[in-house]
């Protein structure tokens, strides 16, 4: 029993601290879709996205693809992530979070060029086809869309975590009928971020 409780505390010792998870007060389920705006015109949000790793070579990053009708985006440099950290029209913006395994994508939908109808949010893991990692190593990851005020208006808690995905599409916001919706995606591929680049459309050079 010695070797077992010393072969405990050595794999708890290997596990990264947890995060705690923020309230989640609007949780919907995967595949759900709900209005973002019901009374009055919303103008902006943030998507405030966050995890917990099982395994701490999981280095993983946010982006937002901005999409037309036909799912692709409306130019190469249309979408948002640590390497390029505002749109063209400067309507979506990344920030890192103030905590670790915390960033947020904000949207103003007032300088939104209106050909864009779909904002997609991606987790990718850095390196994962090279590393071998996979979402099976994360866990709590989640979604939280709010106003301006922080006020929570939706959120996404993802509950499936696959060991053939290295890119997850947790979540998007997207007009239909001229009101903002949000769709709790939480589908992955076996793509990096360049891969998701030639997904969505974007040249790559």
């Amino acid at each position: 029993s010695i070797n077992h409780t010393s072969s405990q505390a050595v794999s708890n010792a290997s596990t990264p601290a947890s995060k705690p998870l923020p309230p989640l007060v609007h949780m919907v389920q995967k595949g759900q879709k709900t209005p973002l705006e019901n009374s009055g015109k919303l103008t902006s949000i943030k998507a405030c996205l966050g995890w917990n790793v099982k395994n701490p070579a999981c280095d993983v990053d946010v982006s937002a693809f901005l999409l037309n009708n036909t799912g692709k985006v409306i130019g190469d440099s249309w979408f948002v992530f640590y390497g390029q950290e505002t749109s063209p029209d400067g309507s979506t913006a990344f920030w890192a979070g103030q905590e670790e395994n915390h960033e947020i994508i904000s949207v103003d939908f007032n300088r939104l060029n209106p050909a864009v109808s779909r904002i997609v949010f991606v987790l990718t893991i850095n390196e994962a086809l090279e590393k071998h990692l996979n979402f099976s190593m994360l866990r709590d990851a989640y979604i939280k869309i709010t106003d301006t005020s922080d006020t929570e208006l939706v959120s996404f808690k993802m509950d499936e975590y696959y060991s053939n995905v290295t890119s997850m599409m947790i979540g998007e916001v997207y007009r239909h009928n001229g009101i903002w919706k949000f769709n709790a995606i939480g589908n992955g591929v076996t793509r990096d971020l360049a891969g998701l680049c030639e997904l969505y459309g974007v040249q790559v050079i």
